[in-house]
């Protein structure tokens, strides 16, 4: 952090776990005190927005064990550290759909919750599609539902797509495909 709120003092570690690290952080308040902030580091992840050769969005419907429920999202991970985004790219919308592409397209990046949290998600629009055999996470089970931008809409307004990093991406796609 470059500014003169973070205070010269190195953090903290609190935690450490395989994919984050929680520290503490010392912030010089707007009266001078020094403030304990806890910060999730984060290596980043990425989100990608497929669409197939039929013009359908390819979400995945899985299980969240934080939400106790299933979402719809996009396809989505976390990035190895120092990885580039666009191999994490690659290799999840492998892992969790099957299918392959060289066609990104960088959307933008996100900061999923920068109040805490210190993750950089880039989203990508993958294009040309073709299927394989996904490869998931033992922890994962992932349902592919591909769907209309009519049927987006409908999950939207009804509330059962609520992910903020899948209404981001399907956002900015529609903006990049000059629908927006």
């Amino acid at each position: 952090m470059t500014d003169e709120n973070k205070a010269d003092i190195p953090d903290k570690e609190l935690f450490q776990s395989r994919k984050f690290k929680v520290v503490e952080r010392m912030q010089i308040g707007r009266s001078g005190a020094l403030l304990k902030r806890q910060v999730v580091k984060h290596p980043g992840a990425i989100g990608i927005v497929p669409i197939l050769p039929d013009g359908r969005v390819l979400l995945i419907k899985q299980y969240r064990i934080a939400l106790e429920k299933e979402i719809y999202e996009i396809p989505a991970g976390t990035r190895e550290p120092g990885e580039e985004p666009i191999i994490t790219a690659k290799r999840e919308l492998i892992e969790e759909t099957g299918y392959r592409t060289d066609n990104f397209t960088e959307l933008t990046t996100i900061y999923t919750s920068p109040g805490i949290l210190q993750e950089e998600l880039v989203l990508y629009l993958a294009q040309d599609l073709t299927p394989g055999e996904s490869a998931p996470e033992d922890g994962e089970k992932i349902n592919l539902t591909p769907m209309t931008w009519d049927e987006i809409n409908q999950l939207i307004d009804a509330g059962e797509i609520a992910d903020g990093k899948t209404l981001a991406g399907l956002f900015l796609t529609l903006r990049r495909l000059g629908r927006a």
